[in-house]
């Protein structure tokens, strides 16, 4: 199973420069790396990246990632996969631009 993480380009960009994050701003006040599962995707970048546009989606493997990887209730009271530990590089499955449309955010083909 994919779950997915939305990064701002210059977030992508130090990640991939240093092979590993502890994620956006919002992750290090958390304590964990917040993900989505794909039912999820569509309103957490709506409510969180609403009139961004230089975004990036990065995929992984739910089951590579571990037992640091958690399902807890967030958004009304819907589980959400947290990560408690770095992401590495090798993580990653893939990643693809997230451009912002007329009428919201343009996922690739094949996420939903």
């Amino acid at each position: 199973m994919l779950i997915y993480k939305i990064f701002r380009r210059p977030e992508w960009d130090q990640f991939r420069a240093a092979g590993e994050t502890l994620g956006a701003p919002v992750d290090l006040a958390d304590g964990f790396i917040h993900f989505s599962a794909a039912p999820q995707l569509a309103e957490t970048a709506a409510r969180h990246f609403a009139a961004e546009s230089d975004l990036v989606l990065v995929a992984c493997d739910a089951g590579r990632l571990g037992p640091a990887l958690k399902w807890e209730p967030s958004r009304g009271g819907a589980l959400f996969p947290h990560l408690y530990r770095r992401l590495v590089l090798a993580d990653v499955v893939w990643d693809k631009s997230l451009p912002l449309g007329a009428s919201g955010h343009i996922f690739p083909e094949g996420v939903f």
